[in-house]
């Protein structure tokens, strides 16, 4: 089993949002795939993190709880938060993502 697919305590959310995140001291930019209560899923630049690495993140204005990191795959890594998002806020932070213009693109070629 990979670390994936371990059971979840809450559902994930799909997000795709760019959030300004501090790993240890280091300001990075990731991407946020998705999103629950108890931690998320982003991808960065190669080597931005390392498991065990603290990290803070910063989304629409929001600071979630400060995580660590529980696993990394190439330029994907999942974040255990040590608090809890509450799920008002999980809802507020998707209903606040960009749609993404080349899946729109895509879906709409597949329609003609």
């Amino acid at each position: 089993m990979s670390l994936h697919a371990t059971p979840r305590d809450s559902q994930r959310r799909p997000l795709r949002l760019t959030v300004k995140s501090r790993v240890e001291s280091r300001p990075v930019y990731v991407e946020m795939i998705d999103i629950s209560e108890g931690g998320c899923k982003v991808s960065g630049s190669r080597g931005f993190a390392n498991v065990g690495d603290r990290i803070t993140m910063k989304v629409s204005n929001i600071y979630v709880p400060v995580g660590k990191v529980a696993w990394m795959e190439d330029r994907v890594a999942g974040i255990s938060f040590e608090g809890e998002v509450h799920p008002a806020v999980l809802d507020h932070l998707c209903a606040a993502q960009v749609p993404d213009v080349a899946v729109e693109k895509d879906d709409q070629s597949r329609r003609l």
